[in-house]
């Protein structure tokens, strides 16, 4: 036996040292070269969520998963990140199955965006750098899949020359067509489809596109609600519901949660003036809890406001007050107002009185 081995052993040293594995990879077509991948690039976020986060905004050629409780920040970094996008040429996709979409944010937030009108002057389009869709035409699950791989077919294909950077708000938001056509939400369909449709398909090609060799770099930014099932017990911590969001979670190189898990995790800042009362702004936790490219894990606090986000001091609440004169003077009638905080961030920590 010793002596079969040993021949082996010999007639494998004598094939290895004949062979060239370099001519192989030739032969059989494997280049080296499909394993580079290209330098990163960022699509900036706002000064106060880089320094809060110590990240530069949204990584490009990556998946990025904005997680939290309703009106925590999240679609304000997504606008954000859409306005960045417009300006380095890149094509913001909306796909808003929330439909709590508002044109008029968008554009205060800097969007692109130019209303059409009709004879009448009534708003009928919106024309501008970027694509939308929503629940007219994306109702399913399957339906956003199947959008977006159309526009990475017609990308590849050379009819859609940009990089693109999709924008969806939100996951979960979208039931499966099993859930549809058996008019029962069942979440663990819902989950199975996104992990198939997105998990396994879509979700790898987003990050293929980090390859040297591919001639485009795509970008997904995705929002997920939290949702929380009731403690088992009066004593026991609610449970994380999964509506979806795992298969982007898994995928995502960035997951990034706006206030808190089991609360929302912000306070209501209110302009008040003779009885009338208008949200100033809201301040908001933010935390970058999976960072893949860096890192670096970090929790802080920004505000939020109607224009994107601003450091949480009191001389950057003042400079934005100053900025935005003419909007405070048309909501409140006067820029002598009052500032008020609601609420608290959290249970256990005390937010710092920056409004005196």
């Amino acid at each position: 036996m010793a002596k079969k081995k040993e021949v082996q052993e010999k007639a494998t040293a004598a094939v290895q040292k004949s062979f060239n594995l370099s001519n192989f990879k030739k032969k059989k077509g494997y280049s080296n070269a499909s394993i580079k991948f290209k330098e990163q690039g960022w699509i900036p976020l706002s000064k106060a969520f880089q320094d809060i986060t110590s990240l530069p905004g949204i990584p490009t050629g990556h998946i990025t998963l904005l997680r939290g409780h309703s009106d925590t920040g999240k679609t304000t970094a997504l606008i954000e990140a859409a306005v960045s996008a417009q300006k380095m040429g890149i094509l913001p996709v909306f796909i808003i199955t929330e439909m709590k979409w508002t044109w008029e944010h968008a554009k205060e937030m800097g969007l692109e965006v130019e209303e059409v009108l009709d004879k009448n002057g009534n708003v009928v389009d919106y024309e501008g750098h970027f694509l939308y869709s929503d629940r007219g035409t994306l109702n399913t699950i399957e339906d956003v899949a199947v959008y977006i791989a159309d526009l990475l077919d017609e990308q590849a294909k050379g009819n859609l020359p940009y990089d693109l950077c999709f924008l969806w708000d939100s996951v979960g938001s979208v039931p499966c067509e099993l859930s549809v056509r058996s008019n029962k939400n069942n979440n663990e369909w819902n989950a199975g489809a996104m992990s198939t449709q997105f998990g396994n398909n879509l979700n790898q090609k987003v990050l293929l596109s980090r390859k040297e060799t591919s001639p485009y770099t795509n970008t997904l930014v995705a929002i997920n609600k939290v949702w929380t099932m009731k403690p088992e017990s009066p004593m026991g911590m609610p449970k994380l519901q999964n509506k979806g969001g795992m298969s982007m979670w898994y995928d995502a190189t960035l997951v990034v949660t706006f206030g808190n898990i089991t609360n929302p995790g912000t306070s209501k800042i209110k302009a008040i003036k003779d009885g009338m009362q208008v949200e100033f702004a809201k301040r908001t936790n933010v935390q970058v809890e999976k960072n893949h490219i860096a890192g670096v894990q970090s929790r802080g606090r920004v505000v939020m406001t109607q224009h994107g986000f601003i450091a949480d001091d009191k001389r950057a609440i003042d400079k934005y007050k100053d900025e935005h004169k003419e909007h405070w003077l048309k909501l409140v009638g006067s820029l002598d107002f009052d500032l008020v905080e609601e609420g608290d961030l959290e249970e256990d920590t005390i937010a710092p009185n920056l409004l005196d």
